[in-house]
């Protein structure tokens, strides 16, 4: 029987504390350490029962982990990473990698030239819902995709404003929540060649924006739009939608609506919907739901990521995946201030 693989998670914030619940629930993996300078780490560390350390460097004087879970602020994702990569431990990065392509690049490059294993936390890839849905997609049920709509509304409340930071450039919904639903869009139809994009922050007037309406281009020629608002009472986002994360009211709505010259498909219910014999607007439509067997996409995450370190897998997206979902923010929100069309690099 294969040992459990050691791991540690680096941050024990929000996320850091859900990565922490899911290891010590998961059988092929144990939780060595946390690290986090703060007292609430060190709390939460105690209460895990496992080593508390305020850094890196700290821990891995005393002990190595298989590998990391970086949770951190999105600030120091790169130095943690470059830590890992020089201990030679393969590393988990949350989303987004880095906080500036030149410092993501950087550390790609590092890990490549050292072959340890960075893996970026764009966990709904790992959703089997998202996974069958790629199978309709690639199976040509749909004919030739030509269009997708995806959508992010929601309304966080006023107090989620309270943390000077969220109030702040790069804190807006664009950087926060769109990049999930960009690294959905190119884990489905690929490469995104250019954006065009508009923000607004009409409502609250912080330095962030608080709505964006973008144009997508895709490598193969699927165009899509995608609109984002944390200012609006609505249920049409990932988040109120999939059930994903329990914390979250869910509302039996789309999120994403993707067509086809065949047929067109409704994410996350999974319908197809299709003329049954010839194809026109005036003939009746059929519908069918196509079944999954749904399971939480962090626990998936972890999993795979522990095949990864034992070398029995590849990861299922890799740091240069994340990179390159974080160069289309990028190329959003460059889009968004020059009013301009901007191809991602």
């Amino acid at each position: 029987m294969t040992a459990p693989v050691k791991l540690a998670v680096l941050g024990a914030g929000l996320i850091g504390k859900r990565h922490i619940e899911h290891v010590t629930r998961e059988p092929d993996a144990v939780l060595s350490a946390v690290v986090d300078p703060t007292p609430a780490g060190e709390a939460i560390a105690r209460e895990a029962g496992v080593q508390w350390f305020a850094s890196f460097a700290d821990m891995i004087a005393v002990d190595r982990p298989d590998g990391i879970i970086v949770a951190t602020p999105n600030q120091i994702h790169v130095k943690n990473g470059l830590e890992a990569i020089e201990a030679g431990i393969p590393a988990l990065i949350e989303k987004p990698i880095a906080d500036d392509i030149a410092s993501g690049e950087r550390m790609i490059a590092a890990a490549q030239a050292k072959g340890v294993p960075i893996l970026t936390g764009h966990h709904r890839r790992h959703n089997p819902m998202m996974r069958k849905a790629k199978d309709i997609i690639d199976s040509g049920r749909l004919g030739r995709v030509l269009v997708v709509n995806a959508m992010f509304w929601l309304f966080k409340p006023d107090d989620y404003f309270d943390i000077d930071w969220r109030r702040q450039a790069g804190a807006g919904p664009v950087f926060l929540n769109l990049i999930h639903d960009i690294d959905n869009l190119r884990y489905l139809f690929g490469n995104i060649t250019a954006v065009q994009a508009r923000e607004s922050n009409a409502v609250r007037g912080n330095a962030v924006e608080e709505t964006a309406v973008i144009l997508i281009e895709f490598e193969n020629g699927v165009l899509a739009t995608a609109s984002v608002s944390d200012a609006v009472v609505a249920p049409w986002s990932w988040e109120m939608t999939t059930g994903e994360n329990p914390v979250y009211p869910k509302a039996d709505e789309a999120c994403y609506v993707i067509g086809g010259t065949h047929g067109s498909l409704v994410i996350p219910s999974l319908d197809v919907w299709r003329n049954p014999a010839k194809r026109s607007w005036w003939e009746p439509f059929e519908k069918e739901r196509v079944e999954y067997e749904p399971q939480d996409p962090l626990v998936l995450q972890i999993r795979q990521f522990c095949k990864v370190i034992r070398g029995e897998e590849q990861p299922l997206v890799s740091g240069l995946e994340g990179l390159q979902t974080l160069k289309v923010i990028d190329a959003v929100k460059r889009s968004a201030k020059s009013a301009e069309r901007v191809l991602v690099s």
